[in-house]
């Protein structure tokens, strides 16, 4: 990485010449840069824990979570928001997914959207409040609409998480707890959709659904809060109290209807 370049910007001299590869090269060369994100993320591993534990006690103190980021870091987010009401039964609220310019940049690029410190901080304003968790996402560490929003939840009161790919970044500096995940050097220079964001949503997975289980969200390895709102749901909600009962198919969906296909007061629980 040369002249100071950002982390995220450098190029992988591995991928030099790149369009000269035969399809099978590419591939290759991406499979095998891919393959190093794991480990990348385990060596963040202390960070996510502290993390986790943040969400854990501001869930259990009648607080929330929230994600906010730009572009492919912000999509991410609201997808790990989006699935957390179905897959733990929690109100909506509790977590929730902010991307800069709202939600026509879920489905398309609106770069400059990432620029806009003023909306980063409104945003903030609105959707935190104290004692609230806020996780800022940025590979490259430097939206302002991330930044500016982290500053404004810090001032009314939230504890501030940045899930970052440059431990040198702006956003990684001044966050209560940082995880940086150095995934290295894009395949295609830059593009922070690659590495960096299968190391943001590995995070991601770890982060909800492990504060989830430390809430008493699930019963052993098993979602029985889901909520069973369609065929491979509730033949789930099903297979789930036969094994944990040793029902008939049929006598555990019948404890099902009766407890509004809840699993967990159909298991007692």
């Amino acid at each position: 990485m040369s002249g100071g370049a950002r982390r995220t910007e450098a190029r992988n001299p591995k991928a030099r010449g790149l369009e000269s590869f035969t399809t099978h090269q590419i591939l290759e060369l991406m499979n095998d840069e891919d393959a190093t994100v794991a480990a990348a993320v385990r060596a963040a591993l202390p960070q996510v824990e502290r993390a986790v534990d943040a969400v854990v006690t501001a869930l259990g103190s009648g607080h929330r979570l929230r994600y906010i980021g730009a572009g492919t870091s912000g999509r991410l987010g609201v997808l790990d928001a989006s699935e957390a009401p179905p897959t733990f039964g929690v109100d909506e609220e509790l977590v929730l997914g902010i991307i800069a310019g709202g939600d026509p940049a879920l489905r398309h690029s609106i770069e400059g959207a990432e620029d806009d410190s003023g909306a980063g901080a409104r945003a903030a304003r609105e959707h935190v409040r104290e004692g609230d968790v806020l996780v800022g996402i940025s590979a490259s560490g430097r939206a302002k609409f991330v930044t500016a929003a982290m500053v404004m939840a810090r001032e009314v009161g939230a504890r501030t998480v940045a899930l970052t790919c440059d431990a040198s970044s702006p956003l990684a500096k001044d966050a209560d707890i940082t995880i940086a995940v150095d995934v290295g050097p894009e395949v295609l220079a830059g593009s922070s959709r690659l590495k960096a964001g299968t190391a943001t949503k590995l995070v991601l997975n770890m982060l909800s659904t492990t504060a989830m289980i430390r809430s008493g969200r699930t019963r052993g390895d098993l979602m029985v809060d889901l909520r069973p709102t369609n065929a491979k749901l509730r033949a789930r909600a099903i297979r789930m109290v036969q094994d944990e009962t040793g029902l008939s198919e049929a006598e555990a969906r019948a404890r099902l209807e009766a407890a509004g296909w809840s699993v967990r007061k159909a298991l007692g629980s």
